[in-house]
């Protein structure tokens, strides 16, 4: 079709040109014949007499012969069209063979004899043993440690799986040049479930993909060198270890006193990427050090950035995100950009901790989760060293965009008896490198020196595959939009930090927090093995200042809603340390110990009245969150295992005329 257009566009003038010729031509004819009319029509006749209408005659000529050259350029154009296509299909073939044909002078040469060659044994039993029959459960098991595992390298290289570029043969003899062979390729260039990103949602989705489906075979592709592992403890418990060698062993006590790794799985969980294909029963082997640069979703397959391509039959972005910078450090120069950690993942732990080591004076910029939790755990630290460790943003109160006023400025009391030096109102105007020293430059005038910074302003949704994916992405939260299925096109789901979706009760949303990594990439396996479930579950989130102080929550906490608080007196149950204690468990996710709102019967103790030494004691309590009168956040203040209520109250959506009966449904004022 495109051939026509672009001959007739060619002959489209030379046809137009000799139209007009003709007719000026019968017009001249027509007036030097005296203007006798009848001769024009005459010249039209069939019957005329010889010789007359000679000027048409000359017209249907150029016409025809028009016509005819046309004709023959399109025949022309359209037989060498097919000849250069043929040529083109037979290169592309011969190109294959040429491969193989590298491909095996490469190999290693047959041995001969009994110089026989050892085969790889069949996996073993032991490697998918450890996959659950049943219903995927909880994902924080005891388990050994678990250092970073190497795949090992294949002992056969077979010719298929053998990647030679058509640099490695000289153009002009078609021989190989002196270029070492190349390494065998370690992974399978098709998985049935293609996950990216090796963090908490990813790992949660192969558990519930092989418990819905005991023979697949999961690929994890992560461009960290770490097998998945689970973050919290890195601004937690890892802190207080007393073990020296906790930086390279990464096992830590819990608050209970239990000690574990923060991997999910030792090594031998996971099958050798290599070996996916072969194994008999599937198995989930972890791609580590590559990352996910393109994905073509019409042809199923995603580019690497070694330019390697894997195909798949269902995929699951779980990229998570990157942690935010401030604009006035990436200006600021090289000197304070190596002075500055945007703390995220294991490296960042290992080298914040040798700076806390090394360094006199170390400054947390934010106010938030993440900040918070850093500031005490240095500041713990500060206590047996002359570490400074300094603390800045720009709310009044720690935590200040979440927790209302009051109780704001009681947290950040006790993080200032941490031993940290906390400066309010803060906003960060310039940073520069002088002296040997960090100075940060205050908008009110103040400037603070130090030898380190640690930026906690949040995290970025990594969403770079959203161009190539054609994948849309929310303006508002950020994060890939998905439908109540967590499902971004008809074999893409989304989970985790990255994903937007929508709350049935509280409208669009996305959640940066371990738990909702663990329901949604739990939901999103169960999804691509059919199961078509939609996203109902509430998350929680929980912040620990140390083993003394500890909250969770659930819904929308924002301290700009109205709220109302209701405290007790904590006794000495009312710890994180004495949570996990009782539970057995140290990182609190309600998906791993799924409970039920049972226990909601109003309890037979009533309420105290408040007493006037009890307005400043936040020992215990809860903090409801309102909109509309209708309570959307709920903050359980040193109250644990009490989350199934909380998420009832919020999935009832109800108006409640007095809300210290219904905190009684916490037994808060139990001893």
């Amino acid at each position: 079709m495109w051939t026509c257009k672009t001959t007739w566009k060619k002959l489209a003038p030379l046809a137009r040109t000799c139209s007009t010729l003709c007719r000026q031509n019968a017009r001249r004819t027509v007036l030097n014949s005296d203007r006798r009319l009848p001769m024009v029509t005459q010249a039209h006749m069939s019957s005329g007499t010889p010789g007359s209408g000679g000027d048409n005659n000359l017209y249907y000529l150029l016409v025809g012969a028009t016509c005819i050259a046309g004709g023959f350029y399109a025949y022309r154009t359209i037989k060498g069209d097919q000849e250069r296509y043929n040529e083109r299909m037979n290169e592309i073939a011969s190109r294959a063979n040429k491969v193989a044909e590298q491909a095996e002078t490469y190999l290693p040469e047959e041995p001969r004899g009994d110089e026989a060659v050892e085969t790889p044994e069949e996996t073993s039993p032991e490697v998918t043993a450890e996959e659950p029959e049943g219903p995927p459960v909880e994902l924080e098991a005891e388990i050994e440690p678990s250092p970073v595992a190497e795949s090992p390298p294949a002992e056969t290289a077979e010719p298929q799986t053998t990647t030679v570029t058509e640099s490695a043969a000289d153009p002009a003899t078609d021989e190989p040049t002196n270029v070492p062979p190349p390494a065998p390729v370690e992974f399978p260039s098709h998985a049935p479930y293609l996950l990216i990103g090796g963090g908490t949602a990813s790992f949660a989705a192969a558990r519930s993909i092989r418990a819905r489906d005991p023979g697949a075979r999961v690929l994890i592709i992560t461009d960290e060198p770490d097998l998945p592992y689970m973050r919290p403890p890195l601004s937690k418990e890892l802190w207080f270890s007393d073990d020296p060698g906790v930086v390279d062993t990464l096992r830590f006590k819990q608050w209970n006193g239990k000690e574990r790794s923060i991997y999910f799985q030792p090594p031998s969980f996971y099958v050798s990427p290599q070996d996916l294909e072969k194994v008999e029963n599937g198995g989930v082997a972890v791609l580590t050090g590559k990352k996910v640069v393109h994905m073509d979703v019409r042809g199923n397959k995603v580019t690497l950035s070694d330019n390697t391509e894997i195909s798949y039959d269902k995929c699951l972005i779980a990229t998570g995100g990157v942690p935010r910078n401030l604009q006035v450090i990436e200006r600021a120069g090289e000197e304070v950009t190596k002075r500055t950690t945007l703390f995220r993942k294991v490296e960042d732990f290992k080298a914040l901790n040798k700076v806390s080591r090394d360094t006199k004076s170390i400054t947390i910029i934010g106010g938030g989760f993440l900040g918070s939790e850093l500031a005490c755990a240095l500041g713990r630290r500060s206590a047996d060293s002359d570490l400074e460790v300094i603390q800045m943003f720009p709310e009044k109160g720690n935590m200040g965009k979440v927790l209302p006023e009051y109780l704001s400025n009681w947290t950040t009391a006790k993080v200032r008896s941490e031993g940290v030096r906390v400066i309010t109102e803060a906003l960060v105007k310039g940073v520069s490198f002088k002296d040997g020293k960090v100075e940060i430059k205050l908008k009110d005038g103040r400037v603070v020196k130090t030898d380190h910074i640690v930026a906690a302003v949040g995290l970025e949704p990594s969403v770079e595959l959203a161009k190539s994916a054609g994948l849309e992405v929310d303006s508002d939260f950020g994060g890939y939009r998905v439908n109540a299925e967590l499902q971004a096109r008809s074999n893409i789901w989304v989970a985790g930090d990255a994903a937007c979706f929508y709350d049935i009760r509280l409208g669009r949303r996305r959640v940066e927090h371990h738990d909702h990594a663990v329901v949604s990439g739990r939901l999103a396996g169960e999804n691509m093995t059919g199961a078509n479930k939609p996203y109902w579950h509430q998350s929680m989130f929980w912040s620990d200042l140390g083993p003394d102080v500890g909250y969770e929550a659930i819904g929308i906490v924002d301290s700009s809603l109205p709220t109302v608080g209701v405290f007790a007196k904590a006794t000495a149950k009312d710890t994180p340390k004495a949570a996990t204690e009782k539970s057995g468990t140290g990182i609190r996710s309600e998906s791993e110990t799924e409970g039920t709102a049972s226990s909601t019967a109003t309890s037979s103790t009533p309420a105290p009245p408040p007493e006037p030494q009890q307005k400043d004691d936040y020992g215990k309590g809860v903090i409801f969150y309102l909109r509309d009168k209708v309570v959307v956040g709920i903050v359980l203040w040193n109250v644990f295992n009490r989350m199934p209520i909380a998420r009832k109250i919020i999935k009832d959506g109800e108006e409640h005329a007095d809300l210290n009966e219904v905190a009684k449904l916490f037994n808060i004022h139990e001893d």
